[in-house]
């Protein structure tokens, strides 16, 4: 189950400071704000002073992952989602408390304002990756099995409260569902986000086809074996082939080996639909590369002939992490500027970001819950504005941290007092 969420606060910076973006993201910042007008509509003030009533104009595209609330935190950029459309992988409408940390997220939105780092969300959309049964947990090497897919998990991967025992607590056939990226290197999942999936009554999964048989109607999606037999030609997508994009919709039984399909759907990115001149900021691994001007960043197409490479382009291969800005043109990304995501690992101990007040304090388990998230503090938190004394039940604070050890909480680096 899905724990919920406290709504989010408008966007608006605290009282007697402003909260400053990474300096990394300020370049990107400035691009989004330049280009903003050639989308049409939504400038600086639909973005920030609209009324509540008023409708988001989307003049921007950011595909990344929830690093954190107050309101939704993508990219280091925070985006008010009070009235956005949400919607997960099926097209359902959702509320805002599915939104969760570590879910890999498509938002559209209005022009970013760069002195808040924000921006107001018309449409954010969610989805995973597989949602099946745990096969094998391999704690040496930090990963498990899930419908066939290995999944490795990285220090920031965050697991739901239900799974507090972590990848120890995992036993061969609990239900999951894991979000993330496909290290197209490997082929395997690096997760972003592990929940407890215990009352799914499908399974999905989403990957590359391999080994398709038109005749046996079969394919493989990494190890697992899949049959489409059962569906009507009618519900099977004419671009079906080797190497599609597939998302499948599969029955909770085999049958002969095979898991069975209920549906079928070619997974590509939303930007192929946005208007041409709209602003994008993608962070995620290359999926497929030609060179290293022609890539795909998670289904996204970058065209980077043009770019800038801060950190050189030697480091761009498949599985490599990198993070792409530029402007929408016939569906591609037409890059500006392409940065290898390597270079913000040191900032993992702050990786994930709260705004908003304390709804509860425990002093002796020294944990404290901002937007229905635990987090844990100790001897290593730094304070500012403040003191560990200061913590109090409906205080505002901003924290920084990691995943804490149990992957459940969030180990506050810093906390600042607003």
């Amino acid at each position: 189950m899905t724990p919920p969420r406290l709504t989010c606060l408008p966007l608006q910076p605290p009282a007697g400071r402003a909260w400053q973006a990474p300096a990394s993201l300020m370049a990107a910042l400035a691009l989004a704000l330049g280009l903003a007008a050639c989308g049409g509509g939504g400038g600086g003030a639909d973005a920030q002073g609209a009324g509540a009533d008023a409708a988001v104009t989307a003049t921007a595209f950011t595909q990344g992952t929830i690093s954190g609330f107050g309101s939704i935190v993508v990219n280091g950029l925070r985006f008010d989602e009070t009235r956005a459309s949400i919607t997960d992988d099926d097209g359902n409408a959702v509320t805002a408390q599915s939104l969760q940390l570590g879910m890999r997220v498509e938002v559209d939105h209005a022009a970013v304002d760069g002195g808040t780092a924000s921006a107001r969300a018309s449409a954010v959309r969610f989805g995973s990756l597989v949602l099946g049964p745990v096969a094998s947990v391999n704690l040496a090497g930090n990963s498990l099995t899930v419908l066939g897919q290995v999944v490795d998990l990285s220090a920031s991967t965050v697991f739901s409260d239900s799974l507090s025992g972590g990848l120890a607590g995992l036993v061969a056939g609990a239900l999951v569902e894991v979000h993330g990226q496909i290290d197209s290197s490997s082929g395997h999942i690096l997760a972003t986000r592990v929940a407890s999936a215990a009352s799914a009554t499908r399974y999905k999964l989403r990957g590359t086809v391999a080994g398709l048989d038109s005749t046996a109607k079969t394919f493989n999606l990494g190890a697992a074996a899949i049959s489409y037999a059962g569906l009507a030609s009618s519900a099977v997508p004419t671009g079906l082939a080797n190497g599609a994009q597939l998302r499948v919709q599969l029955a909770t039984a085999q049958s002969g080996g095979f898991w069975v399909a209920q549906s079928l759907g070619l997974k590509g990115s939303r930007l192929a639909d946005a208007a041409n001149g709209r602003t994008g900021q993608v962070r995620g691994v290359i999926t497929a590369l030609t060179s290293t001007t022609s890539f795909t960043v998670d289904g996204v197409v970058v065209d980077a002939s043009a770019a800038s490479f801060p950190d050189g382009s030697s480091g761009l291969m498949l599985g490599a992490a990198v993070e792409v800005k530029g402007t929408v043109r016939n569906g591609v990304l037409v890059a500006t500027e392409v940065e290898l995501d390597a270079r913000h690992q040191g900032e993992d101990s702050r990786k994930w970001h709260l705004f908003g007040a304390i709804s509860a304090l425990d002093t002796t388990a020294k944990t404290f819950v901002v937007r229905n998230v635990t987090v844990s503090y100790g001897d290593a938190t730094r304070y500012e504005g403040g003191a560990v004394t200061d913590l109090a039940v409906g205080r505002k604070v901003h924290v920084k941290g990691a995943v804490g050890s149990t992957r459940t909480q969030v180990q506050a680096a810093v906390v600042s007092f607003e």
